[in-house]
């Protein structure tokens, strides 16, 4: 296989991009200059290298604790529950949200193999049993996965003694929370509702 072709397996594996663009991709790569490609290969290692789960709440961070986390004007007693880390930039563009985040690392997918156990349920738990938290928002996609997986977080939280809402159904069924504007998640959030 050439070098060609193996970069170009490798963008296509990318969500979104399909064996055309990705050949596509590949050939504006070999147009450039050699350190452009450099500097994108340099780049691609550093977030690998650097890059990592935050400590308390699963968000992409650098530091042992994300931004969020460490922001003493968040208020830690309302944990907002969302399947990746780039629901957090589609709630935080919103603007209305003040509270803290917990990552799950998906959805619940049994036909894609996605179990409750490859999920940070465990850990969102031990947040909620330390203490200090009175609300738990479910902010996952409106999908079928979605909604299961809040539903199954919901069952686990019932005897944690903790408040339990789920954002509105402004959002499209079948869509998700990364695509939304904001205008639509603070619709959303200000009329959750109690599970």
């Amino acid at each position: 296989m050439s070098a060609i072709d193996d970069l170009t397996g490798e963008l296509a594996r990318l969500p979104g991009i399909g064996r055309k663009t990705a050949l596509r991709l590949t050939y504006h790569l070999l147009k450039q200059p050699p350190e452009q490609s450099r500097r994108l290969a340099e780049a691609l290692r550093t977030l690998s290298d650097k890059v990592h789960p935050c400590a308390r709440c699963a968000n992409l961070t650098e530091e042992e604790l994300c931004s969020i986390c460490r922001d003493p004007r968040r208020d830690a007693a309302i944990i907002c529950v969302v399947e990746e880390s780039a629901d957090i930039g589609a709630i935080e563009r919103a603007g209305e949200y003040r509270g803290q985040y917990h990552v799950l690392g998906g959805r619940l997918s049994p036909l894609d193999g996605i179990s409750p156990e490859d999920l940070a349920i465990p850990q969102l738990l031990n947040r909620v049993d330390s203490g200090g938290v009175r609300e738990v928002i479910l902010a996952t996609n409106p999908s079928l996965e979605g909604e299961a997986t809040a539903l199954y977080v919901q069952r686990q939280l019932m005897s944690h003694g903790v408040t339990v809402t789920r954002i509105a159904r402004g959002l499209p069924v079948g869509g998700d929370l990364e695509y939304a504007d904001g205008v639509t998640i603070a619709q959303a959030l200000s009329a959750r509702r109690a599970m």
